[in-house]
């Protein structure tokens, strides 16, 4: 997305003039204090897991060093902001460069820095709670590298810290895959550039922010199981569940889509230190749930020591990963990038593959880069899925099809696991994200089609479906699906739930009968199979920007059958600058945009 034509104003702050825009286990002990002691785990003991699998003595080591890319601080680490001004400069603009960094911060206070972060870079504490890791100063991303335009700032996150910034508000301008996760800010939460140029996010997950979020300029955003002192304003679609201080539901104006808890959440596996030795945290399933996970101090869970994980780095090969996996080891995916000869097959219930510092893994000759067997309870999270030149026909497969078992106890987790199909080069794949195995979750998700970069064109990087669901029962928790030649999301499993939805529909159509489904002008972004009898969706929004051809029109944004169990709340279609229009929202239901004002059509309630 790299750019929206005009929304409606939002406040600003006096004195500021405002550039005018355009645009698990289900139960799981309570951890206490870990000084000294070790975690609650249902695993072997380290010593056992070093050396011993359930097939007999492991050929590959568990645990071990982090990498070069993995930049370890303690309060007493001198030069600190020297290092991380270091890293920012490279990383700032290197959009789509082969740079993968995680910044850790072991727990302690640290004051005066300011962690600018670029492209590919995490920041994260190593404490139990965000509040074990304290910096005086600010985490901050603006969009100077982009004359001010913050609608490219993907691919950076930051965990687990506590923030007290400097001007009491810290800056935060991302758009997509760039979540918030975890963390505590001691004041202010500002999502717009400075300058209040354009901004197209975002997600925020399990964390407090003691004084208002000031959105200003974003377009749209979704916050989930946190809590904060206030929200200054909406453009078009603001979505919260589980959040405490969250404005109450008043779509379509102001476009507020609230609810009162998440289904269902299982906050994302992180890395910590108990003492010297680092383990990573499993966090248990929640349902209804509503604030922060970390409250008390004390989160609920399990941990793994590192020496369960095989610590992969770069040069590992698929063969590899694989050999790690049946030796009963996890994957730690260490910064960089893994080409990948075969599909890497996660068979083992429980598994957890995490990454550090947006490690991207690229399938070659056509592969799947990675699939999950149907087995309960794996863990994905924090890794980047980049397509290869050669078309696979799928990148990353949840169950394989037909799955069928019921994991509703201990459900599959995929959490920041962003996909890409050019824009680093090219790239094809024919699905992006499959979705068999029952009860999964997927919680925060980018699928993009690239719309710029190199390697990017109608057929240059064909990409005919972003998510297809098949699975019964699976729930999306911020969900983005952008510019597929088709269906960007397909669902056909029944009893499917997705809150938040962010979607533009492929710039790059050269005319009407490229897109044309049958009888109908265009494939919908959000598809519900026919046959399906229950779904039930808040919060979607579907934007179009035809800059190739202005004159395509799009039937709609949302498809769906006209039953009573298959129900929508705030949906919103929205023509930027009125390149290319929709005729109507859901089916044949809503208003048409027209003209070149960039004003939404909403569709309150559907049916």
């Amino acid at each position: 997305m790299p750019s929206s034509p005009t929304p409606s104003p939002a406040p600003e702050p006096s004195g500021v003039r405002r550039r005018s825009l355009l645009g698990a286990a289900a139960a799981a002990p309570v951890l206490a204090s870990l000084a000294g002691a070790g975690t609650a785990s249902a695993a072997p003991s380290a010593a056992a897991s070093a050396v011993d699998s359930p097939d007999g003595p492991r050929a590959l080591p568990g645990g071990g060093d982090l990498g070069p890319n993995v930049i370890v601080f303690d309060p007493s680490t001198a030069n600190i902001q020297g290092r991380l001004d270091e890293i920012f400069k490279q990383q700032e603009s290197a959009q789509f460069g082969t740079g993968r960094y995680a910044l850790l911060f072991k727990p302690g206070t640290y004051s005066g820095l300011n962690a600018q972060l670029g492209f590919y870079t995490s920041i994260a504490g190593l404490g139990l709670s965000p509040d074990d890791t304290t910096i005086n100063g600010d985490v901050t991303v603006d969009a100077g590298w982009f004359d001010g335009n913050a609608t490219q700032n993907f691919w950076r996150s930051a965990e687990n810290l506590a923030l007290v910034p400097v001007s009491g508000t810290n800056r935060w301008a991302v758009s997509q895959a760039a979540p918030f996760r975890r963390m505590h800010v001691r004041g202010g939460l500002n999502l717009a550039p400075d300058g209040y140029g354009w901004a197209s996010g975002g997600y925020i997950a399990d964390s407090r922010i003691d004084g208002t979020v000031g959105p200003y300029s974003q377009q749209q955003w979704y916050t989930r199981d946190s809590s904060v002192g206030g929200w200054l304003n909406a453009v078009w679609n603001m979505v919260f569940s589980g959040v405490e201080g969250a404005p109450a539901q008043s779509f379509p104006e102001p476009p507020y889509t609230t609810l009162e808890t998440t289904p269902v959440s299982r906050e994302k596996p992180f890395l910590y230190l108990d003492g010297d030795e680092y383990r990573v945290f499993l966090p248990e399933k929640r349902t209804g749930a509503r604030g922060v996970s970390w409250g008390t101090g004390t989160p609920r869970g399990t941990s793994l020591p590192l020496t369960q994980f095989y610590v992969a780095k770069p040069a590992d090969s698929a063969a590899t990963l694989n050999q790690a996996l049946e030796e009963g080891l996890h994957l730690l995916l260490t910064p960089g990038i893994y080409h990948l000869d075969r599909t890497v097959d996660v068979k083992r219930a429980g598994t957890v593959v995490l990454g550090l510092g947006y490690a991207t893994l690229i399938p070659e000759g056509g592969v799947t880069a990675l699939k999950v067997a149907d087995v309960d309870g794996v863990r994905l999270a924090g890794f980047l899925v980049d397509a290869g030149p050669v078309n696979s026909a799928t990148l990353l497969e949840v169950g394989p099809e037909g799955a069928s078992a019921d994991h509703s106890a201990n459900p599959t987790t995929v959490q920041d696991v962003f996909v890409r199909i050019g824009g680093a080069g090219p790239g094809k794949a024919t699905t992006s994200l499959v979705v068999n195995s029952r009860h999964t979750i997927v919680d925060h998700t980018w699928v993009w089609r690239a719309d710029h970069g190199d390697g990017v064109g109608w057929e240059t990087n064909r990409a005919d479906y972003g998510v297809v669901v098949n699975g019964d029962d699976v729930l999306i928790t911020g969900l983005f699906v952008e510019h597929f030649n088709k269906y960007d999301v397909q669902w056909n499993g029944e009893r499917g739930r997705t809150v938040f939805f962010q979607n533009e529909k492929a710039y790059d159509a050269p005319d009407q009968a490229a897109i044309q489904n049958g009888s109908i002008k265009g494939y919908a972004a959000y598809k519900v199979g026919d046959d399906v009898t229950e779904h039930e969706g808040w919060g979607l929004g579907s934007y179009c920007y035809y800059n190739v051809n202005p004159s395509i029109v799009q039937h709609h944004g949302f498809a769906a059958p006209n039953r009573s169990g298959v129900r929508f709340h705030g949906l919103l279609v929205v023509s930027l600058g009125g390149n290319g229009q929709y005729e109507c929202v859901i089916n044949d239901t809503g208003s048409p945009t027209s003209g070149t004002d960039t004003v939404p059509s909403k569709v309150v309630q559907y049916p």
